[in-house]
């Protein structure tokens, strides 16, 4: 059988039982919370969680999957082992409410061991210990023997979609491959699957979890089962590993051709053996990616690419591999995977030229990059965090490859250091598009612009408007991609962002027309770029115009960044001088400042920082501009800002206690920025902090929303503002003391009660109907009952306060007997399960109207056994 004919036989034969047969979806899934779908069920999520209504109530399918990067990743174990793959499919079959464990569960032996011919009596099935209703299915109805059936706790056997919504117990279908795989016992004592592997996943999901990790019976439970297609397949093709099955093979096989390399079939200590695999393997993982639209890029499911087409044409160039490999691979991939997927066929060229520009762009520098890598690791010592990042931006080499390199040789890399590294990074090309990094045509065109006119006047530190004429007009797009122009001009009076400082927005008008700046950058070193949308007419080169900024927005921008310098100030005072600033937003609304240090900051740190910055607004000291000598500036104690650039001569900003460098605009005089509010702080990465504050009308309006909130609270607790924290304590303290009551109240109630229920005892048993209580009520009095004198078992059930079914039983240390036993088939009656160990037992269930069946049914399991 083929990987073809077994693909089919699954599908046929769930459509023979009114299954739907749906296509796989994608490998790139709509569910953002995961990076690629990674099981048959995730097209049909929404389906299970009462999203969206399915068009079918039974449905089968062969989903493309992928595992690797974020929580399910497969790909460092590729090649080591026998049986782990990047991309792989999974058969499925799928019940919205439709069928469950009383069909499935037969059908499953059935496809398994008479369309595909295992044999039934080398058959394990693992079930949750909780799920008797499974285990005697198996047993009674398949006939598989109790010695060949074991329970799984919750680790292995229980499913959940995550902390909250539908799930369920499992069971799962296992092989014995045989002694030379490993010692007897079953998959309970195999839990590297080796001997006892498991090939299909059963999951019945008939609860729904509550956040409080509680769990109701679903009004329709469903079924979600999952069978790795390669798996299966060579246990059907007789073969040792998914790699001797008819789908690696054919990769095998090209990969020792381009190679001159030869495979070892069941070899894993072997090298040469390792690296066809991976080739193999991540030939046809990047062959599927690319054909459902993923790209190699440096973010996402595109770096996760990029790390499986590098590893894999490292491999190849540490064979002595000197031609491209992976166009030819992937033109094999496209042959074993065209009949079933034929995109693939009809993507084929794409996917061929997506995969040799990547190799021929990483073999360019991969030679210099191995030497750096094998240079450093020659002196055994842990790799350094520059080196690793080094790798990485220039050489191409994703952190994890430098990893596995660096672990092949027992050596770990310093993470901290190359995260550091990467965070620097980011900054300098933040800098770079500031500073107005474009295309070289464009670029050109500044350059013209430059040439012809000479570098912006700036006039924004003393004017907020002025006459103005423009240069030249260039189009352009905004942020949101809409039509938008570049205006320059001769002299402006709008900052261009730098030094953390955002660009200034405003207007540009003149007879011909009027504009809306946007945003004001660099295009070029002084060159100031004023990115607009026109709102009248036209903005006509050699025109005067009136340009003018947003006077509201300024101010409090002005007032954010001169409270920057007063934080950084006050953080130096209260921390220490080995504050230094890693970076600055300065906005409207709030400032942000990163700086270095190597502790959070305590409550009374904050406190202290916001005491002494107030105190130098409250000083209302002038704040002074003024441009001198770098040496100069120096001398007098000035601090350098982040991100500005300087020359010999330096624009030096003093805000009271504060001197540093800065070519921002500022306030006059340190009370104009209000009172500064310290609203957040945290860890940005190793030895980095950040803060954010608000400062003027920001900080006033969030004391006055403070304030508001407060005296609602108050109100609510019916006291006043002052009183607030004594009135909630005191609220706390009644809810405590009517909880208490409550408790006692129930406990009263419960042994006036098992005192009547235990004298209506027969021979020591009491099975009876209790209504009206909560579950955990109806177990505490079952318990009650069980401690009169006399009593040995004891067994409730009633409709709970919730309207469904609970069913409990207790019995007396001495009796002998699991008080699961009790209730086991009468939860069946009412359509459910549940269980316990020892003395007491719980369960539930949803039919009320079969609850004195039930009893019956208790009754006669009380008194015989």
């Amino acid at each position: 059988m083929t990987a073809d004919d077994l693909r089919q036989s699954f599908l046929g034969y769930f459509a023979e039982r009114d299954h739907a047969v749906v296509p796989s979806a994608s490998l790139i899934p709509h569910d953002p919370s995961i990076m690629f779908t990674v099981a048959g069920m995730v097209p049909f999520k929404s389906y299970f969680v009462g999203d969206e209504t399915p068009p079918y109530s039974r449905a089968t399918s062969s989903q493309k999957c992928a595992r690797a990067g974020g929580k399910h990743n497969d790909l460092d174990d590729v090649g080591r082992t026998k049986r782990h793959l990047v991309f792989f499919e999974m058969l499925g079959n799928f019940s919205f409410g439709d069928y469950f464990k009383n069909e499935i569960i037969p059908w499953s032996w059935d496809l398994v061991t008479e369309r595909w011919g295992f044999d039934g009596d080398r058959l394990w099935i693992t079930v949750h210990e909780g799920d008797d209703e499974a285990e005697a299915i198996w047993h009674e109805v398949v006939g598989v023997p109790m010695n060949r059936i074991q329970r799984l706790g919750d680790k292995d056997n229980f499913w959940q979609m995550g902390d909250t919504g539908p799930c369920g117990p499992c069971s799962e279908i296992h092989i014995d491959r045989g002694p030379s795989f490993g010692p007897d016992g079953g998959p309970l004592h195999d839990p590297a699957g080796d001997r006892f592997m498991e090939f299909w996943n059963l999951v019945f999901m008939q609860f729904d979890q509550s956040a409080d990790g509680s769990r109701v019976l679903l009004p329709k439970p469903s079924v979600d089962t999952g069978a790795g297609l390669e798996r299966i397949l060579a246990l059907v093709q007789g073969v040792d590993s998914v790699w001797e099955t008819d789908l690696m093979q054919p990769l095998l096989d090209k990969a020792c051709s381009l190679t001159g390399k030869t495979y070892q079939p069941g070899v894993y200590d072997d090298r040469d053996s390792f690296a066809m695999r991976v080739l193999a393997e991540h030939a046809r993982s990047a062959t599927m990616l690319v054909s459902d639209g993923v790209f190699p890029s440096n973010e996402g499911r595109g770096y996760v690419l990029r790390r499986i087409l590098r590893r894999a044409v490292r491999f190849a160039f540490m064979l002595g591999t000197e031609r491209l490999v992976m166009p030819d691979l992937a033109e094999t991939a496209v042959d074993v995977m065209g009949a079933a997927y034929p995109d693939v066929v009809r993507n084929r060229d794409f996917i061929q030229g997506v995969l040799a520009r990547e190799e021929e762009r990483f073999r360019h520098t991969l030679k210099t990059g191995l030497s750096i890598l094998d240079g450093e690791l020659d002196s055994g010592e842990r790799l350094a965090g520059h080196t690793a990042f080094l790798l990485h931006d220039t050489y191409g080499f994703p952190l994890e490859l430098t990893e596995e390199i660096a672990a092949e040789r027992s050596i770990d890399v310093d993470l901290d250091g190359f995260k550091v590294e990467m965070a620097a990074q980011r900054e300098r090309a933040k800098a770079a598009r500031r500073d107005g990094v474009a295309d070289e045509q464009r670029v050109d065109e500044y350059r013209e612009i430059l040439e012809q006119f000479g570098t912006t006047e700036f006039v924004g530190y003393v004017d907020d408007s002025c006459e103005s004429r423009v240069l030249s007009v260039l189009p352009a797009v905004d942020a949101d991609g809409n039509e938008a122009v570049e205006i320059f001009l001769d002299v402006s009076p709008f900052y261009a962002e730098a030094g953390g400082q955002i660009g200034d927005t405003g207007t540009i008008s003149g007879l011909s027309g009027a504009a809306e700046v946007l945003d004001t950058t660099y295009a070029l070193p002084n060159l100031r770029r004023h990115l607009a949308r026109i709102t009248k007419g036209s903005i006509e080169i050699g025109s005067t115009v009136q340009a003018e900024i947003d006077v509201d927005r300024r101010t409090s921008i002005r007032r954010n960044h001169t409270g920057t310098h007063v934080l950084h100030w006050a953080l130096r005072h209260v921390l220490g001088d080995h504050v230094k600033q890693a970076g600055s937003h300065v906005g409207p609304d709030r400032l942000r400042f990163d700086f270095s240090h190597y502790a959070a900051l305590t409550d009374d740190e904050v406190r202290e920082i916001e005491r002494l910055a107030n105190d130098e607004t409250l000083r209302n000291a002038s704040v002074r501009a003024f441009e001198t000598t770098k040496d100069e500036a120096e001398s007098l104690g000035a601090i350098a800002f982040f991100g500005d650039k300087y020359g010999d001569v330096v624009r030096v900003l003093e805000a009271g206690n504060s001197v540093e460098l800065c070519g921002g605009t500022h306030v006059r005089a340190t009370g104009d920025i209000g009172t500064i509010k310290i609203v957040a702080e945290s860890s940005i990465g190793s030895n980095l902090r950040r803060i954010e504050a608000v400062t003027g009308s920001a900080s006033v309006a969030m004391l006055q929303r403070d304030e508001a909130v407060l005296a609602e609270v108050a109100e609510l607790v019916g006291s006043t503002t002052g009183d607030v924290v004594a009135g909630v304590q005191r609220r706390l303290d009644e809810m405590k003391s009517l909880n208490d009551e409550i408790k006692a109240l129930r406990a009263q109630l419960a042994v006036g009660r098992a005192s009547e229920l235990a004298e209506a005892s027969q021979d020591g048993i009491v099975v009876t109907r209790v209504d009206g209580l909560a579950p955990g009520d109806l177990r505490e009095l079952a318990i009650a009952v069980r401690q009169r004198d006399g009593i040995r078992r004891c067994v409730l059930i009633g409709e709970t306060n919730t309207g469904g079914v609970g069913l409990v039983a207790a019995v007396s240390a001495d009796e002998g007997i699991a008080a699961a036993t009790l209730i086991a088939d009468a939860a069946k009656a009412v359509g459910g399960g549940g269980g316990g160990k020892g003395d007491v037992a719980t369960a539930g269930g949803k039919d009320v109207t079969s609850i004195d069946s039930a009893l019956e049914i208790a009754r006669r399991a009380a008194t015989s056994s």
